[in-house]
């Protein structure tokens, strides 16, 4: 295999995009290569036009996934290797996944020298990408719901994908669990005050508590039926061919519980009065596609229990993100702070964690 590990956007030059094109075909020839955007949050995501002679067997529009340039991104998701844990999503496990993903080109991490990710541009087929501060419509909602719990059934309940993909649960993701908590408290802190308005002041002392307590609390949300979850469903995460949801950056892969998914998911993704409308009607809809996919004894009840005790994960993952800056647009953040919050505040989340 070529290596096509790279560091900064200056680095993707022709003969870079050739070795990448050679593990296809090597009579394709690439004549240029050139950058049409940068944009630099948890990882450095370049969109480049590769020039070569075959456009109707290999795309010209790719998209290349480098680590962030931006230092804070850099330090929080260097050690835990979030970008090689999704160079080795699509190498060893997006063939067999039922959600919708972008076709990757090539994938390659090494330790100590780094990954880069090579993906066909969504927008090459005529898809959408979308954007972190979207609000998505209710239909829109069902179809992600949808899609989300077929990709759960496929890994329900078999104990083979623990010795399948190890890596899912190694020393890297215990690594950013022990990270998670050790930084739980000051960063909550700091987000919270950077919040400021953004987040009912009464929230203040249950998410300081939760922090505080944050191993107790990650024990009782893994106590529950696990399977493979994609951990980080915003809107900007998703794209749409035609009104067909797809699911991009699998950096935070894991086992966990299928509707940790989906109360991310609704929570992030519907301005609040649409959620409250609609959430319960789309736990309904989760169940009930696990069911018509093979998962036999889903209690509805059980779920929207486990639901409101999960929000308090997308909750903390926006607050985070603003506290340490950079990751995300912070127009984005600010909405996305709000619509947990709210969904924190109805459901009375915190409650739902026996700390």
């Amino acid at each position: 295999m070529h290596n096509i590990i790279v560091h900064h956007p200056k680095d993707l030059t022709i003969d870079w995009a050739q070795r990448v094109v050679n593990q296809h075909n090597t009579d394709i020839v690439v004549s240029g290569v050139d950058i049409t955007s940068v944009d630099i949050a948890t990882t450095t995501r370049i969109r480049i036009k590769v020039e070569h002679n075959e456009p109707s067997l290999l795309p010209e529009q790719w998209f290349v996934k480098l680590p962030s340039m931006a230092w804070q991104a850099r330090l929080i998701t260097a050690l835990p290797r979030l970008l090689h844990t999704e160079v080795r999503f699509y190498n060893e496990v997006a063939h067999s996944v039922s959600v919708t993903v972008p076709h990757f080109l090539a994938a390659q991490s090494k330790l100590g020298r780094g990954a880069t990710l090579v993906l066909t541009d969504v927008t090459e087929f005529g898809a959408i990408p979308g954007s972190p501060g979207d609000a998505l419509t209710l239909t829109q909602a069902t179809r992600v719901v949808e899609q989300l719990a077929k990709f759960h059934a496929c890994f329900w309940n078999k104990g083979c994908i623990n010795h399948s993909y190890p890596w899912l649960a190694g020393p890297v993701r215990s690594l950013e669990d022990f990270l998670g908590t050790a930084m739980a408290v000051p960063l909550m802190k700091r987000g919270l005050q950077q919040a400021g308005e953004l987040v009912p002041f009464k929230l203040y002392a249950q998410a300081i508590h939760y922090a505080r307590n944050r191993r107790q609390a990650m024990r009782f949300l893994t106590q529950a039926q696990q399977t493979l979850v994609h951990h980080d469903c915003h809107p900007g995460n998703i794209f749409w061919n035609q009104s067909q949801p797809g699911l991009l950056d699998w950096q935070l892969i894991r086992f966990s519980e299928g509707i940790s998914d989906i109360a991310y998911f609704l929570s992030v993704s519907l301005n609040t009065e649409t959620r409250r409308l609609h959430e319960a009607s789309l736990i309904a809809i989760y169940a009930q596609c696990l069911q018509d996919n093979g998962i036999a004894g889903i209690d509805v009840n059980i779920l929207q229990q486990r639901y409101r005790a999960h929000l308090i994960y997308p909750f903390e993952a926006m607050i985070i993100t603003l506290a340490i800056g950079g990751m995300m647009n912070l127009q984005s953040n600010h909405e996305l702070i709000r619509r947990t919050a709210a969904a924190i505040e109805d459901l009375d989340a915190f409650s739902a964690i026996p700390l």
